[in-house]
């Protein structure tokens, strides 16, 4: 199967997070074959009931090619035409899969082993695979982690703190506010309070964002909320304590805080030769701790198009991807 049928391949079975058992069933069938015909050795890494992660290694693996099974909702099937190859994962990331067979394939034609293939569950919700593989690691040197940065290698990604923040009040007739307490002002207020937080800048990452993502309460117009909920992420560019501390004085009083997800800003590793960007998106590498080498992040596609319904990937970024892959591996191998 050849670069691109096998990324349609992988786009057209569906993987949202939690569902990715017949995409990992797929790729242990594929990489089965590949390893009896190579002399490789393929595992699946069990996570969950009816999860798992799938990794298939050559020789004394000390670099490891990674990305993740899952996909965001909703599913849509593949299509393509003579540029790009569209649905949903086809940039996020099932396109990078295909590339990093595509790369495995070529360095074992050329006679070169030592390094693994990872594929890892749950990335779009809370890293389950990554934090899964952390704890079995297998020696391996160089992690090299593939997202979607338009073939660039990213020297940096920002890290991610998400809020639930829920406020609490009391029902009353609209015409008679008085006798009632809103939950929806109260949120109001320490949402207007969190976009005026000074954020912090990095002269590497940039600024520090934040986004309100979802607002839900109320009952009706013509009643006063008792309850009031919602989401907030903010992007991290430096620690994550002064904005912590900033959350619980917008909210002191008036709201609870319910800190849901932190993942902390990462420098990533740099090789000479290729183009570099920084990326505002998080990644499984934190989750990783280190427990699969040093971490580097590069994958074709742009993040712009991923999560959306108009995703797609360039065929040309694929085949420069396995291109790129390959060469990383061989100068990760010299390096070690």
């Amino acid at each position: 199967m050849d670069l691109f049928e096998l990324t349609r391949a992988l786009v057209d079975i569906e993987s949202i997070t939690d569902n990715e058992k017949a995409v990992g069933l797929y790729l242990l069938e594929y990489l089965s074959v590949l390893g009896a015909r190579t002399g490789g050795q393929v595992e699946r890494m069990e996570v969950e009931p009816e999860r798992f992660n799938v990794l298939a290694g050559w020789g004394d693996p000390r670099v490891t090619l990674s990305t993740h099974l899952d996909v965001v909702p909703p599913f849509f099937p593949s299509r393509e035409d003579q540029e790009f190859i569209y649905g949903r994962g086809a940039c996020d990331t099932k396109g990078i899969i295909a590339s990093m067979i595509g790369a495995a394939e070529k360095l074992l034609e050329n006679g070169q082993r030592d390094f693994a293939l990872l594929f890892v569950v749950g990335e779009e919700r809370n890293s389950a695979g990554a934090y899964a593989a952390a704890r079995q690691g297998r020696g391996s040197r160089f992690l090299i982690n593939g997202e979607p940065t338009e073939n660039k290698l990213a020297l940096g990604s920002k890290g991610a703190l998400r809020y639930e923040i829920v406020a609490h009040g009391r029902m009353a007739h609209s015409a008679y506010p008085e006798l009632g307490d809103s939950a929806i002002d109260k949120l109001l207020d320490v949402l207007e309070a969190i976009r005026r937080i000074p954020l912090p800048e990095d002269p590497l990452f940039g600024r520090s964002t934040v986004n309100i993502g979802t607002i839900s309460g109320g009952r009706a117009p013509n009643v006063v909320a008792d309850h009031a909920r919602a989401e907030v992420m903010f992007r991290l560019v430096e620690s994550a304590e002064p904005i912590r501390r900033a959350v619980a004085r917008a909210a002191a009083g008036r709201a609870e805080v319910n800190e849901m997800l932190m993942i902390p800003a990462v420098r990533l590793g740099a090789l000479e030769d290729l183009e570099t960007t920084v990326v505002s998106f998080t990644t499984d590498i934190p989750a990783f701790q280190g427990a699969w080498g040093q971490p580097f992040l590069l994958g074709p596609g742009s993040i712009q198009v991923a999560h959306t319904m108009e995703e797609k990937v360039a065929k040309k970024q694929l085949v420069e991807a396995v291109e790129i892959y390959s060469k990383m591996v061989k100068e990760l191998m010299a390096e070690g």
